[in-house]
């Protein structure tokens, strides 16, 4: 299986090619367009901030091919966040691939923002990703959040609920991280790379 980690321009590259080599796999970090779409999975991270990251597949020219992708691909915290239509964090127009516009977390009841550490997760909806994973605890760290949609598979909560896997079509997403996230991350990712093709 051939698995293409789109380079967008996040500082958890290491972490998560490290991931999916303990897996048994041999990912290729690339931007080449020719590789990704010849990929069986593509996985899209990102750390940082949501405008630089758009204008970096921009430069690559990255969006149109991402958003041509019939394989399944997973978007991982920022990546995940870049599969909606917009968000409030640089005013950035993103890939558009799922309905919704990202918000700033409120920093209510005494929890600051950005959210940093281990949440459990909650099923809202049947999918073989999300079935074994109801109530396993993953790692966060994030200041924006997608809102909780037809397209939410599980929800996490930080002062509100929020989207923590989303799903649309052939694109997925975790708010958290996955390579971070001890074996809870390691079964969200193994079962994205067993994941029939639709």
């Amino acid at each position: 299986m051939s698995i293409a980690v789109v380079d967008s321009g996040g500082a958890n590259i290491a972490s998560v090619l490290h991931a999916l080599r303990r897996l048994g796999v041999d990912p290729k970090f690339t931007d080449d367009p020719a590789e990704i779409r010849q990929a069986d999975r593509v996985i899209l991270p990102g750390v940082g901030a949501a405008g630089r990251a758009m204008e970096v597949l921009d430069e690559h020219g990255l969006i149109p091919v991402i958003q041509s992708l019939q394989q399944p691909v997973l978007g991982i915290c920022l990546g995940m966040q870049l599969l909606f239509e917009s968000s409030e964090e640089d005013d950035a127009r993103l890939l558009g691939l799922i309905p919704g516009r990202l918000t700033r977390l409120e920093e209510i009841d005494g929890l600051r923002v950005p959210h940093m550490g281990w949440n459990a997760i909650t099923n809202q909806a049947p999918d073989t990703l999300t079935e074994p994973l109801d109530g396993m605890w993953f790692y966060f760290v994030h200041s924006f959040a997608a809102p909780v949609s037809e397209w939410t598979l599980s929800t996490s909560t930080h002062g509100t609920d929020f989207s923590a896997i989303v799903r649309k079509g052939n694109f997925y997403g975790a708010q958290f991280h996955p390579e971070r996230s001890a074996k809870a991350g390691a079964r969200l990712l193994r079962g994205f790379l067993e994941t029939p093709l639709q």
